[in-house]
Protein backbone atom coordinates (compact mmCIF):
# COMPACT_ATOMS: atom_id res chain seq x y z
CA UNK A 1 0.00 0.00 0.00
CA UNK A 2 1.44 3.54 -0.36
CA UNK A 3 1.02 5.56 2.31
CA UNK A 4 1.98 9.43 2.80
CA UNK A 5 4.12 10.88 6.03
CA UNK A 6 1.15 12.11 7.59
CA UNK A 7 -0.56 8.45 6.87
CA UNK A 8 2.85 6.81 8.47
CA UNK A 9 2.33 7.04 12.12
CA UNK A 10 -1.70 6.25 12.54
CA UNK A 11 -1.01 2.75 10.21
CA UNK A 12 1.40 2.10 12.90
CA UNK A 13 -0.45 2.19 15.41
CA UNK A 14 -3.11 0.05 14.15
CA UNK A 15 -0.57 -2.50 12.13
CA UNK A 16 2.81 -3.27 12.02
CA UNK A 17 3.60 -4.54 8.34
CA UNK A 18 6.29 -7.20 7.94
CA UNK A 19 7.45 -4.59 5.06
CA UNK A 20 8.83 -0.90 5.09
CA UNK A 21 9.80 0.68 2.54
CA UNK A 22 10.75 4.51 2.81
CA UNK A 23 11.83 6.73 -0.08
CA UNK A 24 12.10 10.31 -0.91
CA UNK A 25 14.98 12.94 -0.75
CA UNK A 26 13.63 15.47 1.70
CA UNK A 27 15.75 14.38 5.11
CA UNK A 28 13.62 15.73 8.46
CA UNK A 29 10.50 13.48 6.86
CA UNK A 30 12.70 10.74 5.92
CA UNK A 31 14.50 10.68 9.31
CA UNK A 32 11.54 11.21 11.36
CA UNK A 33 9.36 8.21 9.21
CA UNK A 34 12.30 5.62 10.22
CA UNK A 35 12.01 6.78 13.87
CA UNK A 36 8.51 5.92 13.78
CA UNK A 37 9.00 2.69 12.64
CA UNK A 38 12.01 1.74 14.68
CA UNK A 39 9.87 2.90 18.02
CA UNK A 40 6.94 1.04 17.01
CA UNK A 41 9.27 -2.17 15.95
CA UNK A 42 10.85 -1.70 19.67
CA UNK A 43 7.70 -1.05 20.90
CA UNK A 44 6.23 -4.69 19.14
CA UNK A 45 9.30 -6.53 20.87
CA UNK A 46 12.03 -6.19 17.65
CA UNK A 47 14.89 -5.59 20.30
CA UNK A 48 17.45 -6.30 18.05
CA UNK A 49 18.71 -4.21 15.01
CA UNK A 50 21.09 -5.27 12.14
CA UNK A 51 21.85 -2.31 9.62
CA UNK A 52 22.85 -3.07 6.02
CA UNK A 53 24.46 -0.15 3.86
CA UNK A 54 24.34 -1.29 0.08
CA UNK A 55 27.11 -0.05 -1.74
CA UNK A 56 29.33 -1.89 -4.60
CA UNK A 57 30.06 -5.46 -4.04
CA UNK A 58 27.32 -5.71 -1.29
CA UNK A 59 26.75 -9.22 -1.01
CA UNK A 60 22.62 -9.60 -0.84
CA UNK A 61 23.09 -13.37 -0.12
CA UNK A 62 24.37 -12.45 3.58
CA UNK A 63 20.40 -10.68 3.55
CA UNK A 64 18.77 -13.95 2.90
CA UNK A 65 21.55 -15.92 5.50
CA UNK A 66 20.31 -12.41 8.08
CA UNK A 67 16.48 -13.79 7.00
CA UNK A 68 17.24 -17.00 8.05
CA UNK A 69 19.08 -16.50 11.46
CA UNK A 70 17.96 -16.40 14.49
CA UNK A 71 18.69 -14.33 17.28
CA UNK A 72 20.99 -15.99 20.49
CA UNK A 73 18.19 -15.18 22.77
CA UNK A 74 15.43 -15.30 20.67
CA UNK A 75 14.67 -11.81 20.02
CA UNK A 76 12.70 -10.28 17.27
CA UNK A 77 14.73 -8.47 15.05
CA UNK A 78 14.44 -5.47 12.70
CA UNK A 79 16.76 -5.50 9.45
CA UNK A 80 17.48 -2.03 8.26
CA UNK A 81 18.52 -1.46 4.43
CA UNK A 82 19.58 1.41 3.40
CA UNK A 83 20.34 1.98 -0.59
CA UNK A 84 22.65 4.89 -1.70
CA UNK A 85 20.86 4.72 -5.01
CA UNK A 86 17.09 4.28 -6.26
CA UNK A 87 17.59 0.92 -7.35
CA UNK A 88 19.08 -2.46 -6.19
CA UNK A 89 20.67 -4.06 -9.15
CA UNK A 90 19.61 -8.02 -10.67
CA UNK A 91 21.14 -9.38 -7.18
CA UNK A 92 19.58 -7.48 -5.15
CA UNK A 93 16.18 -7.38 -6.96
CA UNK A 94 15.96 -11.07 -6.93
CA UNK A 95 16.55 -11.12 -3.02
CA UNK A 96 13.90 -8.49 -2.53
CA UNK A 97 11.29 -10.75 -4.14
CA UNK A 98 12.48 -13.42 -2.27
CA UNK A 99 12.10 -11.59 0.99
CA UNK A 100 8.54 -10.37 0.17
CA UNK A 101 7.57 -13.69 -1.23
CA UNK A 102 8.19 -15.30 1.78
CA UNK A 103 8.82 -12.85 5.04
CA UNK A 104 10.64 -14.16 7.82
CA UNK A 105 8.95 -14.87 11.15
CA UNK A 106 9.94 -12.40 13.32
CA UNK A 107 11.55 -10.17 10.94
CA UNK A 108 10.90 -6.20 9.74
CA UNK A 109 12.13 -5.40 6.79
CA UNK A 110 12.91 -1.53 6.21
CA UNK A 111 14.38 -0.48 3.53
CA UNK A 112 15.38 3.15 3.21
CA UNK A 113 16.33 4.71 -0.50
CA UNK A 114 16.47 8.35 -2.33
CA UNK A 115 13.10 9.39 -4.30
CA UNK A 116 12.34 7.35 -6.66
CA UNK A 117 10.81 7.49 -10.07
CA UNK A 118 7.70 5.96 -11.62
CA UNK A 119 9.12 3.69 -13.41
CA UNK A 120 10.82 2.12 -10.20
CA UNK A 121 7.47 1.93 -8.50
CA UNK A 122 5.95 -0.60 -11.30
CA UNK A 123 9.41 -2.48 -10.99
CA UNK A 124 8.40 -6.60 -9.95
CA UNK A 125 10.67 -5.92 -6.60
CA UNK A 126 8.60 -2.78 -5.83
CA UNK A 127 5.20 -4.43 -6.18
CA UNK A 128 6.71 -7.33 -4.50
CA UNK A 129 7.35 -5.44 -1.73
CA UNK A 130 4.11 -3.44 -1.85
CA UNK A 131 1.54 -6.52 -1.67
CA UNK A 132 3.22 -7.13 1.69
CA UNK A 133 4.01 -4.28 3.10
CA UNK A 134 4.05 -0.20 3.15
CA UNK A 135 5.55 2.27 0.49
CA UNK A 136 5.57 5.74 2.09
CA UNK A 137 6.90 8.35 -0.15
CA UNK A 138 8.21 11.29 0.84
CA UNK A 139 7.82 14.53 -1.17
CA UNK A 140 9.13 18.19 -0.74
CA UNK A 141 6.42 20.01 1.41
CA UNK A 142 5.69 23.32 -0.37
CA UNK A 143 2.99 26.12 -0.68
CA UNK A 144 -0.06 26.04 1.48
CA UNK A 145 1.26 22.54 2.49
CA UNK A 146 4.05 24.08 3.89
CA UNK A 147 2.20 26.48 5.78
CA UNK A 148 -0.57 23.48 7.29
CA UNK A 149 2.92 21.99 8.14
CA UNK A 150 4.47 24.46 10.02
CA UNK A 151 1.29 25.56 12.09
CA UNK A 152 0.64 22.03 13.28
CA UNK A 153 4.53 21.76 14.22
CA UNK A 154 3.96 24.92 16.39
CA UNK A 155 0.78 23.58 17.72
CA UNK A 156 2.76 20.32 18.50
CA UNK A 157 5.28 22.36 20.46
CA UNK A 158 2.51 24.12 22.53
CA UNK A 159 2.42 27.03 20.31
CA UNK A 160 -0.72 28.73 19.17
CA UNK A 161 0.41 30.74 16.13
CA UNK A 162 -1.02 33.53 14.59
CA UNK A 163 -1.66 32.95 10.97
CA UNK A 164 0.62 36.23 9.78
CA UNK A 165 3.84 34.24 12.34
CA UNK A 166 2.87 31.12 10.03
CA UNK A 167 3.58 32.96 6.81
CA UNK A 168 6.68 34.48 7.87
CA UNK A 169 7.96 31.47 9.07
CA UNK A 170 7.63 29.51 5.73
CA UNK A 171 9.00 32.66 3.64
CA UNK A 172 12.26 32.34 6.23
CA UNK A 173 12.92 28.97 5.72
CA UNK A 174 12.37 28.35 2.51
CA UNK A 175 10.71 25.09 2.51
CA UNK A 176 13.64 23.52 4.25
CA UNK A 177 11.88 21.29 7.09
CA UNK A 178 14.64 20.30 8.89
CA UNK A 179 15.45 24.46 9.24
CA UNK A 180 11.98 24.87 10.23
CA UNK A 181 11.86 22.48 12.77
CA UNK A 182 14.87 23.97 14.37
CA UNK A 183 13.04 27.60 14.05
CA UNK A 184 10.10 26.18 15.71
CA UNK A 185 11.79 24.63 18.80
CA UNK A 186 14.52 28.05 19.47
CA UNK A 187 10.51 29.72 19.61
CA UNK A 188 9.28 27.13 22.22
CA UNK A 189 12.16 27.39 24.26
CA UNK A 190 12.30 31.67 23.98
CA UNK A 191 8.55 32.23 24.45
CA UNK A 192 7.89 28.71 26.87
CA UNK A 193 4.51 28.29 24.82
CA UNK A 194 1.56 30.01 24.20
CA UNK A 195 0.58 33.07 21.38
CA UNK A 196 3.24 33.73 18.93
CA UNK A 197 2.58 37.03 17.04
CA UNK A 198 4.64 37.72 13.49
CA UNK A 199 6.82 40.21 15.48
CA UNK A 200 8.54 37.33 17.83
CA UNK A 201 9.14 35.19 14.68
CA UNK A 202 10.82 38.30 12.94
CA UNK A 203 12.98 39.19 16.20
CA UNK A 204 13.62 35.13 16.70
CA UNK A 205 14.52 34.20 13.23
CA UNK A 206 15.85 37.20 12.03
CA UNK A 207 18.44 37.45 15.04
CA UNK A 208 21.70 38.50 14.05
CA UNK A 209 23.07 37.00 16.88
CA UNK A 210 22.52 33.41 16.04
CA UNK A 211 25.57 33.36 13.59
CA UNK A 212 27.70 34.09 16.76
CA UNK A 213 25.65 31.64 18.65
CA UNK A 214 26.09 28.88 15.80
CA UNK A 215 29.94 29.84 15.97
CA UNK A 216 29.91 29.70 19.52
CA UNK A 217 28.76 26.04 19.23
CA UNK A 218 31.34 24.78 16.55
CA UNK A 219 34.41 26.24 18.92
CA UNK A 220 32.58 24.18 21.68
CA UNK A 221 32.79 21.33 19.14
CA UNK A 222 35.89 21.67 18.64
CA UNK A 223 37.21 21.46 22.21
CA UNK A 224 38.35 25.30 22.23
CA UNK A 225 37.01 26.06 25.70
CA UNK A 226 38.98 29.75 26.89
CA UNK A 227 37.28 31.18 23.25
CA UNK A 228 34.24 29.21 23.91
CA UNK A 229 34.21 31.25 27.22
CA UNK A 230 34.98 34.47 25.68
CA UNK A 231 31.93 34.16 23.15
CA UNK A 232 29.62 33.52 25.80
CA UNK A 233 30.50 36.67 27.92
CA UNK A 234 30.36 38.67 24.78
CA UNK A 235 26.71 37.46 23.92
CA UNK A 236 25.81 37.78 27.61
CA UNK A 237 27.10 41.75 27.14
CA UNK A 238 25.12 42.11 23.91
CA UNK A 239 21.86 41.43 26.01
CA UNK A 240 21.72 38.44 23.69
CA UNK A 241 18.78 35.94 25.66
CA UNK A 242 20.38 32.78 27.58
CA UNK A 243 17.28 30.45 26.05
CA UNK A 244 18.58 31.40 22.59
CA UNK A 245 22.51 30.11 23.53
CA UNK A 246 20.07 27.28 25.21
CA UNK A 247 19.11 25.63 21.93
CA UNK A 248 21.93 26.16 19.98
CA UNK A 249 23.91 24.23 22.75
CA UNK A 250 21.00 21.56 23.31
CA UNK A 251 20.31 21.73 19.10
CA UNK A 252 23.71 20.45 18.63
CA UNK A 253 23.98 18.23 21.35
CA UNK A 254 20.96 15.62 20.43
CA UNK A 255 22.00 15.92 16.70
CA UNK A 256 25.03 14.30 18.28
CA UNK A 257 23.74 11.93 20.57
CA UNK A 258 21.65 10.62 17.53
CA UNK A 259 25.07 9.92 15.71
CA UNK A 260 26.84 8.40 18.27
CA UNK A 261 23.98 6.19 19.06
CA UNK A 262 23.89 4.99 15.03
CA UNK A 263 27.87 4.68 14.91
CA UNK A 264 27.48 2.20 18.40
CA UNK A 265 24.72 0.68 16.47
CA UNK A 266 27.25 -0.72 14.10
CA UNK A 267 26.58 2.18 11.01
CA UNK A 268 29.28 3.60 9.56
CA UNK A 269 30.84 7.12 10.22
CA UNK A 270 30.73 8.93 6.33
CA UNK A 271 26.65 7.26 5.61
CA UNK A 272 25.99 8.76 9.48
CA UNK A 273 27.31 12.15 8.65
CA UNK A 274 25.99 12.68 5.40
CA UNK A 275 22.21 11.72 7.11
CA UNK A 276 23.16 14.24 9.85
CA UNK A 277 23.93 16.88 7.53
CA UNK A 278 27.48 17.42 8.25
CA UNK A 279 29.37 19.67 5.73
CA UNK A 280 32.99 18.96 5.44
CA UNK A 281 33.82 22.39 6.70
CA UNK A 282 31.91 21.36 10.06
CA UNK A 283 33.45 17.72 10.09
CA UNK A 284 36.55 18.32 12.00
CA UNK A 285 34.86 19.85 14.98
CA UNK A 286 32.22 17.48 14.97
CA UNK A 287 34.91 14.63 15.12
CA UNK A 288 36.91 16.19 17.34
CA UNK A 289 33.30 16.00 19.84
CA UNK A 290 32.48 12.19 19.01
CA UNK A 291 36.13 11.57 19.62
CA UNK A 292 36.27 13.46 23.09
CA UNK A 293 32.55 12.13 24.63
CA UNK A 294 32.48 8.45 23.07
CA UNK A 295 29.20 6.73 23.15
CA UNK A 296 25.64 7.65 23.67
CA UNK A 297 25.94 7.79 27.68
CA UNK A 298 28.37 10.56 27.35
CA UNK A 299 25.78 12.68 24.97
CA UNK A 300 22.71 11.76 27.56
CA UNK A 301 25.13 13.27 30.37
CA UNK A 302 25.11 16.32 28.36
CA UNK A 303 21.65 16.17 28.22
CA UNK A 304 21.41 16.27 31.86
CA UNK A 305 23.56 19.69 31.64
CA UNK A 306 21.48 20.93 29.58
CA UNK A 307 18.08 20.00 31.10
CA UNK A 308 19.45 21.33 34.56
CA UNK A 309 20.46 24.98 33.07
CA UNK A 310 16.64 25.35 31.33
CA UNK A 311 15.42 24.77 34.64
CA UNK A 312 17.75 27.62 36.22
CA UNK A 313 16.73 29.83 33.14
CA UNK A 314 13.52 29.50 33.92
CA UNK A 315 13.71 29.67 37.37
CA UNK A 316 12.86 25.85 38.63
CA UNK A 317 16.42 25.82 40.19
CA UNK A 318 18.49 28.33 41.97
CA UNK A 319 21.48 29.26 40.12
CA UNK A 320 22.53 32.10 37.39
CA UNK A 321 21.54 30.84 33.65
CA UNK A 322 25.09 32.04 32.37
CA UNK A 323 26.90 29.87 34.95
CA UNK A 324 24.99 27.25 33.79
CA UNK A 325 25.94 28.16 30.06
CA UNK A 326 29.17 28.43 30.50
CA UNK A 327 29.11 24.90 32.34
CA UNK A 328 27.51 23.45 29.51
CA UNK A 329 29.88 24.77 26.85
CA UNK A 330 32.78 23.69 28.85
CA UNK A 331 31.77 20.51 29.22
CA UNK A 332 30.96 20.10 25.24
CA UNK A 333 34.79 21.03 25.12
CA UNK A 334 35.71 18.27 26.89
CA UNK A 335 36.82 20.51 29.80
CA UNK A 336 36.21 21.23 33.41
CA UNK A 337 35.16 25.00 34.78
CA UNK A 338 37.20 27.04 34.82
CA UNK A 339 38.22 28.19 38.21
CA UNK A 340 39.37 31.38 37.37
CA UNK A 341 35.94 32.24 35.12
CA UNK A 342 34.11 35.25 37.38
CA UNK A 343 30.91 34.10 38.37
CA UNK A 344 28.87 36.31 36.68
CA UNK A 345 25.38 37.78 38.22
Amino acid sequence: MKLSPQQLEPRLRRELLPVWVLTGDEPLQMEEGADAIRAAARQAGYTEREVHHVERGFDWNGLSASAGSLSLFGDRKLVEIRLRSGTPGDAGSRALRAWAENPPADTLLLLILPKVDKRTLSTAWMKALDRVGAVVQVWPVEGKALLAWIRTRMLAADLQPAPEAVRLLAERVEGNLLAAAQEIEKLRLLTGGGRVEAETVARAVADSARFDIFGLVDTALAGEAGRCVRILDGLRAEGVAPPLVLWAFVREIRSLAGISSRIAAGERLDPVLRAARVWDKRRPAVLHALHTHRGPRAWQRLLRLAARAERVIKGAEPGNPWDELVQLGLSLAGRPPLASHRRVS
